[in-house]
């Protein structure tokens, strides 16, 4: 059985769920695309090929090995976008919640049956329907929960619009105990630049007691000085729309002084490094390309 253990985003881990992109379906039409990045690389012809994204899965899954790390993988889907595992699924404490995700998503989970199936079946929940959740917008930090979600009453027309907050208070009525605190995050259907898909692709803890940020992601200012002023400014790492757009807050921890970062991040990797932190430098950029990286496709289990 795996004893589920997630309490925050930096303690050492000790088992993941790590996406694939074998067999990933090759480039889908723009009327498939769901965000304005992917949609930027179809109509500029960049779009990822298969064989080097299973390149820069396999990096990442060489870094876990290094640090003797649990992998486990996803059955493989013919034609199938399999990468981003965090958009189905996340743990609280020793609880997994699976995400209500879009509809078409919903084999991802079956194909994660076998990893799920070693949880105690009670420790595996669902929000109700209506409670909309992805993991990438859901960032557990000790006694809190910090959550991204789109309060507009145009929430429906927004596909990029993962969370909402029927499912922040599905979080306050699941964990009592836990201070949930939701951010309302920029979304754009059509300009990657101006786009929040998620919360780590605007903000993410790393280290002891340090976070990346960029803060147009954050639709409300208040919202962002609240987490400037709890980490402290001077903790605090802000990222430029271009290195957001190239998803530099979406790198991911091992352990508080161990990250795994894409290789192009230059200045965000020179200041980790300057914090004490080892950085093992990926190459992901053609992932980033789905709006998506590092953390977006590793779904924690069980951290120390």
């Amino acid at each position: 059985m795996i004893k589920l253990n997630i309490n925050d985003e930096t303690s050492r881990l000790r088992s993941v769920l790590l996406g694939t992109a074998r067999s990933n379906g090759g480039v889908p039409s723009l009327e498939d695309a769901y965000d304005p990045k992917s949609m930027l690389h179809i109509k500029q012809k960049t779009y990822p090929k298969e064989e080097d994204m299973m390149r820069e899965i396999e990096a990442v899954e060489a870094v876990f090995n290094k640090y003797g790390v649990q992998v486990f993988r996803p059955k493989i889907i013919e034609n199938y976008n399999q990468i981003f595992a965090r958009d189905i699924g996340f743990v609280i404490d020793d609880v997994f919640i699976k995400a209500n995700i879009l509809p078409d998503r919903e084999q991802e989970l079956d194909a994660i049956q076998h990893v799920l199936s070693q949880i105690d079946p009670e420790k595996v929940i669902r929000f109700p329907e209506e409670a909309h959740i992805e993991g990438g917008d859901v960032m557990p930090h000790g006694d809190y929960i910090f959550v991204g979600t789109y309060r507009g009453d145009d929430y429906s027309d927004y596909i990029i619009a993962r969370t909402n907050m029927n499912a922040v208070a599905c979080l306050e009525n699941t964990f009592p105990n836990k201070k949930v605190v939701s951010f309302n995050l920029r979304k754009s259907n059509t300009n990657p630049y101006e786009n929040a898909l998620h919360l780590d692709c605007c903000f993410q803890p790393v280290g002891e007691k340090y976070a990346i940020i960029h803060k147009n992601g954050f639709l409300v200012e208040e919202e962002y000085q609240w987490l400037v002023n709890f980490f402290g400014s001077e903790n605090v790492f802000e990222i430029t729309s271009e290195e957001m757009f190239h998803m530099n807050s979406n790198i991911f921890s091992i352990a508080p002084d161990v990250v795994i970062s894409e290789r192009n991040f230059t200045r965000l990797n020179t200041w980790l490094r300057s914090k004490g932190i080892t950085v093992e430098e990926v190459p992901y950029a053609e992932i980033s390309k789905q709006e998506g990286l590092l953390r977006c496709s590793t779904l924690p289990l069980v951290r120390e």
